[in-house]
């Protein structure tokens, strides 16, 4: 086992997770020095990285161009009544420092695109896809893809939610448009179809383990993993690269450039 350094005040405080099998003082370790960017401060962004920060993760850079409303207390967890009218971002890292102090946070108020991903991404080793529309996921799939950063995509409308995980560090791995193209769709938006609160909770606690277990080396199956709210029950599929992939595909990222 490696030298850790790790006080006594710092194991006790991640005793617990420090006792499951398969995760010891290598992987804090490895939780300590991770940088890790959160796109979206909202339903699925505040659980999300509250469970990050709670687990040790040493940075984390949070980036939403929008501030709290009334109607989003009701899902995004870690904001209170007198956040109202502040920046996402904002109301979010204060609350993962007040949570976990060593925690490194950064805000990004900004919506997420190519450029600006592009200049982030060399010094992040994992992100968190926590958005609501396309164009964003979309951006963070061809930003990722040049890096070669793994990310964590997740999504929940009306009582269903799904999430996937990204690893382009693997020669074989599929991006995001393998799975969904690169087209533009139709979004939908809790605005129009609804969301009940604990569904996206559930979803954003999924993207968490997902991240932790990327972050300390644990292998992520190359699977969509859909939650029926309704059953309470989850359902999975495994998916594969697209040797055609507009944007993944061999020889194409050197064609775009």
């Amino acid at each position: 086992m490696a030298e850790t350094g790790f006080s006594d005040d710092k194991i006790l405080r991640y005793s617990r997770q420090l006792l499951v099998p398969g995760f010891d003082l290598d992987s804090q370790q490895a939780l300590t020095h991770a940088r890790v960017l959160v796109v979206g401060a909202g339903g699925l962004g505040c659980p999300a990285a509250l469970y990050l920060a709670g687990a040790g993760v040493g940075s984390l850079t949070l980036m939403d161009p929008d501030q709290v409303e009334v109607h989003n207390l009701h899902r995004q967890i870690a904001f209170r009544q007198a956040d109202l009218g502040r920046p996402k971002a904002r109301a979010l890292a204060e609350q993962l420092s007040d949570l976990n102090p060593e925690v490194q946070c950064s805000v990004r108020e900004e919506s997420a695109d190519e450029d600006v991903l592009d200049a982030l991404l060399p010094e992040t080793e994992l992100v968190l896809d926590c958005t609501d529309n396309f164009a964003a996921r979309r951006a963070i799939n061809h930003a990722c893809v040049r890096a070669d950063t793994p990310f964590v995509s997740g999504a929940a409308i009306r009582r269903e939610g799904q999430l996937a995980a990204f690893d382009r560090r693997q020669s074989d791995s599929a991006c995001y448009a393998c799975l969904y193209g690169d087209s533009e769709g139709g979004d939908e938006r809790c605005a129009e179809s609804g969301i009940l609160g604990p569904v996206v909770g559930h979803v954003a606690s999924f993207q968490a383990l997902l991240a932790l277990y990327l972050l300390i080396g644990q292998p992520v199956a190359q699977t969509l993993h859909r939650f029926d709210g309704t059953a309470l029950a989850w359902r999975s599929a495994g998916f594969s690269r697209d040797p055609a992939c507009p944007v993944c595909a061999d020889g194409v990222e050197a064609a775009q450039e």
